[in-house]
């Protein structure tokens, strides 16, 4: 199959990207894969470093007052989809999506047109009726809470396939902490062994970080002394790291900025957590944590409960509940000899479950069937 997949963020992209570029790896070396996106992304600079993969620098100009810059761009995106005739393109966002329907219009025939729904939001109003009668073929939902939204949205008029997140678990493997980075991270050094928790989902408000700083900060103050906390992602506002200094706790909690890789702050942790409370769907960050052979605590927000079996590799409390997460907190101090075992059940989970193969697999047979579809109505 010839595919194009789109993507219109012009900056790192988050999910959306790291799904992209999963995709992107795994079918190049089967299909003739190509990836449009805005030039200076994080897409378009790591899909030019994949073998195979052809990269069109495409911007996807959103909003009335930038008319001239989206007719430029669907003339350039039209050309391109005129020229290559694409058996299948995969769109990941609204900006995207609509500049494909756009760009496709009178063509005959024109390609099936994918949409992968990536967060939480409702898909109502008139744009998501138009765009799911009209320029959508086939919905890939990223878990079960996201297949429930979209059989309860216009897009139930479409096919829908269920085809879970993957992550690389030969990167994201067990392996040993480096001494001198852990030992930043569990400053202050009190000669307590504190308990290191962390996320490498990023700082954005909704991802429920703060709420744990708050109910980190209720415990006693032997239970507090007795813990760590570690983000990965841009450096907070004044406002939050004013909220950390007030709550007595920032000694304790530790940012590393943005990391080009993850994985040394997570094989530091004794556990992950996960606490968003919008936007989310299943979390690559969790699976990654998971791979890595760390227990996580998670959300009851939106998919982030279908990665955890609950006591066994992890553990979910209610989104926002900060008494429930300081008892989670205290449960996790208490059964710290477990933790462990708790992660190495999440990285047996993850092998069984979260693997890219597997979800490169079931995203190539979702691809195959409606390409396969098409070409007989044709």
């Amino acid at each position: 199959m010839k595919l194009l997949f789109t993507n219109f963020h012009d900056g790192d992209g988050g999910g959306h990207t790291t799904y992209i570029i999963g995709l992107a790896q795994g079918l190049a070396g089967r299909h003739e894969v190509h990836v449009a996106a805005p030039p200076g992304s994080r897409l378009n600079r790591e899909a030019r470093a994949i073998d195979g993969v052809r990269v069109l620098d495409q911007p996807f100009p959103n909003g009335l007052g930038r008319l001239p810059a989206r007719r430029r761009a669907r003339r350039q995106l039209a050309d391109v989809l005129r020229r290559e005739r694409f058996d299948l393109v995969h769109v990941n966002g609204s900006a995207d999506h609509r500049l494909v329907m756009s760009a496709v219009r009178g063509m005959r025939p024109r390609p099936p047109i994918v949409l992968t729904k990536h967060n939480s939001k409702p898909m109502t109003g008139p744009g998501h009726a138009w765009r799911s009668r009209f320029g959508t073929d086939q919905v890939i939902a990223v878990c079960d809470f996201v297949r429930r939204q979209l059989l309860a949205s216009p897009y139930k008029r479409c096919r829908v396939a269920t085809v879970f997140n993957g992550v690389d678990i030969d990167r994201f493997t067990p392996r040993e902490p480096e001494p001198e980075q852990c030992a930043a991270w569990l400053a202050p050094d009190t000669g307590a062994d504190p308990l290191l928790i962390g996320s490498n989902a990023g700082t954005a408000r909704y991802k429920g970080w703060m709420d744990l700083v708050e109910a980190m900060a209720s415990l006693a103050p032997d239970e507090r002394a007795r813990l760590r906390v570690v983000l990965a992602g841009g450096i907070p506002g004044a406002e939050e790291l004013a909220r950390i200094e007030a709550l007595g706790v920032a000694p304790q909690v530790h940012f590393t900025g943005r990391l080009a890789d993850v994985r040394p702050m997570v094989a530091a942790l004794d556990a992950g957590f996960v606490l968003s409370w919008d936007v989310e769907t299943i979390s690559f960050a969790c699976r990654e944590i998971m791979a890595m052979g760390k227990p996580v605590l998670v959300s009851d927000y939106a998919g982030l409960p279908e990665n955890i079996r609950q006591g066994e590799d992890g553990w979910v409390v209610p989104a926002r509940d900060r008494v429930a997460i300081a008892d989670a907190l205290r449960a996790l101090l208490a059964a710290r000899a477990s933790l462990p075992a708790m992660g190495a059940a999440a990285r047996a989970h993850a092998q069984a479950e979260f693997g890219m193969d597997r979800f490169v697999d079931a995203t190539e047979a979702v691809y195959a069937a409606l390409v396969a579809d098409f070409s007989n109505k044709a």
